[in-house]
Parts: structure tokens; sequence; C-alpha cells
């Protein structure tokens, strides 16, 4: 196999990083972890065993040690268990076997200190997880934002792009993602439509886990931002599955991810929902749009955990921003003064202007997002 070297196994490298470390000496089950890496994005160090703490027989090296002490994750094949019994403790260990019944193998998980005990094939997907979590240096989420339109015509588009143009201005890693396939398109609103890239059509039949790098790589890039948005041809349907997996990939890279919604909460985007931290409803200064967005609220908020209201003006005697906010039963987010989406010119992003109501609107709430972990 690729992975194997000269007696079977691949020598340490102590320059590679991030690479989870295999113990075992079971060929059977040596393929099986090795293809689970492969479909991880994962290339693994693969070791016979690991020094004692003390006592233990001469050879193991000191590569043996360091590996042990500074892989982020290590997977013991359950032939390797009594093999590294007294190695020193440390997280991130897992004991992996195939036998379903035989409890020595618990016993053993308990002496090796063992996060947990995994038998295959049952916990592959799982674990494929844990590997490409490694692979791919997880840390800390991305904020996830949406933006949803109380009314047709409230300017949620407009402000989900300044949204993102202000937090890649802010030096965030940000990333727009487009979920209304009647809209039109954010990259047109961009001036990208020309732009290389992946478009929703390519991922709709996403399953499982997508790669969060090759994600990120294959959209557009546009203002210093990557987007996701819809080609000219027919409309496609981005099932509840596709919009998890492109999600989940999009935050694992960390920064910043906005989305832009359709009023119309079907599966797909109620997934989307679920899966943001906060959501923004825009909301104009008017009467007919608050009976409106009230019922745009009431769907989304069944499925959002945090929604708040974003008021368009002007606002008329008597429906001030918090009186908006007032009937709604939300809290309010802020107020876009009045046209905003008016003051871009051609080939200009909305929110480009850093001196413009747009932009101070979005340097105003991401400072408060960013810094405070929410928008209150």
């Amino acid at each position: 196999m690729q992975n194997r070297a000269e007696g079977g196994f691949r020598a340490y490298d102590p320059d590679r990083g991030g690479a989870p470390l295999i113990i075992t000496e079971d060929p059977e089950l040596l393929d099986d972890l090795l293809r689970l890496c492969a479909a991880a994005g994962a290339e693994p160090r693969v070791h016979h065993s690991v020094p004692e703490q003390s006592g233990g027989p001469p050879g193991p090296s000191a590569a043996d040690r360091t590996a042990w002490e500074t892989a982020p994750l290590v997977l013991v094949g359950d032939d390797a268990a009594g093999r590294v019994r007294g190695a020193p403790r440390r997280p991130g260990v897992f004991l992996v076997g195939r036998e379903q019944d035989d409890p020595w193998v618990w016993q053993a998980g308990v002496e090796i200190g063992a996060e947990q005990v995994l038998r295959l094939p049952d916990t592959e997907s799982w674990l494929v997880d844990r590997i490409a979590d490694v692979a791919e240096g997880v840390g800390r989420q991305a904020l996830a934002v949406g933006v949803i339109g109380g009314r047709g015509g409230a300017g949620a588009s407009t402000l989900a792009c300044a949204l993102a143009v202000g937090a890649a201005r802010a030096g965030e890693r940000t990333m727009l993602i487009d979920g209304d396939p009647m809209g039109g398109g954010l990259d047109v609103l961009l001036g990208g439509e020309h732009a290389e890239g992946l478009r929703w059509p390519d991922l709709a039949g996403s399953r499982g886990r997508v790669a969060a790098g090759a994600l990120e790589e294959s959209l557009p890039e546009l203002h210093a931002l990557r987007v996701l948005s819809w080609d000219r041809g027919d409309r496609v349907v981005v099932p509840p599955t596709a919009m998890r997996s492109v999600l989940a990939a999009a935050r694992r890279r960390g920064g910043v991810v906005v989305v832009d919604l359709p009023r119309r909460v079907d599966e797909g985007v109620a997934e989307a929902l679920a899966q943001l931290d906060l959501v923004l409803l825009v909301v104009p200064a008017e009467l007919r749009a608050v009976a409106a967005a009230s019922r745009v609220a009431g769907a989304a908020g069944t499925v959002a955990r945090d929604l708040r209201v974003v008021v368009r003006g002007p606002c008329p005697p008597g429906l001030d921003p918090p009186a908006v906010a007032g009937l709604l039963e939300l809290p309010l987010a802020g107020e876009v003064p009045a046209e905003a989406g008016l003051e871009q010119e051609p080939g200009e992003p909305p929110g480009a202007r850093a001196r413009g109501p747009l932009a101070r609107f979005s340097a105003g709430f991401w400072e408060r997002a960013l810094v405070g972990g929410g928008a209150g």
C-alpha cells in the first residue's frame, strides 16, 4: 500500500505535524484505519508500539515517544493494547478493533487510558469526522449570521453582502453563502457573476463531511471573501443534507459566515437556520412590512436560536426602531439608514464605502459580535 514503508510501516517524520498516530500490527485493521484516514484527508504515522514509562524492555526509539506525546490523535489497535499499557497517559487515545462482544477490550481501554473503545465498522463515520478535524486543524468555529427579509425588497441581500464585505475589511476569514435560489445571485450583486469557481448546483449533492479547505479554495473570491452563489441555469433544490454538510464545512474554517436566506422556510432553509448563531430580520419601518415580517418571524423563530430585528428607515413618527422591534416582540439589532441599498455605484459592492451607512452599520455590528461573542 501507498502508506506502507519497508518492513510494513511508514517511518516517523518529525517535521510532519497534525497527523494521527496508528499503533497496530494487524494488517487488516491497519488497512481499515488507513482507508478511514484517506477518507478524512489525513496521512497518518504508523508505529509498532510506544515506550513504557519505566522498566520497559530496551529498543523503542525517541521518535516513538515523541510520536505518542505529540500526535493530536492516537488510534491503538486492540492487538497492540498490551504493548502500550505502560505508555504515559494522555488525551486523544482511542482503542480500535472489530470484536463486538469481547469484554476484554473494555478493560484494556481503561488500562491504556483510552477516551473510547471503537468497534468497526459501526463507528467508521464518527471516526472519519474525528480524524478530519485533526487533519484540518479545527479550532474555534466561525460566527455564523443569517439575514432574512421581513418582506420582499426589504434589502436583506444588500445587508448580507455589506456584512460580509465589512467582516473581510476587518481582517476576518469570510464566506458569504447565498441561500435564496430565487434572489438572482449574490455574485451578481458583488459584480462577480463571471468569476470562476463552484456554485450551488455543483454542491447540491453533497452528503456527509465536506472538506473545509477544499470548499473554501473552490469558491469564487470576490472583494477578499469567498462566495457560494447560484449559476444562471435552472433552479436547483438544495436538500437539507447538502445544506448541513456545506454550512458545517464553512464554519470549520473559523472567521465569519454570512448566509442570505429566503422568506419561505422550507426544509433546506430550516437546516440553515438551525446552524446559525444569529439571524437578522430586516424590516422596513412600515406597518404593512411589520405585518408581513411577523409571519416570517413566526416561521423562522421556531428554528432559529437567536432572531433579532434590523429596522430599515426612514422611520415615520410613532414607528421608530424600538417600536418596530416591540411590535414583533423581538430584540433590536440596529437600524440601517434610509435607502442604504442605493449607495453603491456600478461595480462597487454594498458596504464598500467605509463612511457609508451600510459600512458603518456593519462595522458596529461586527465590533459587538466578534468582540463580545454576540450581537447584543
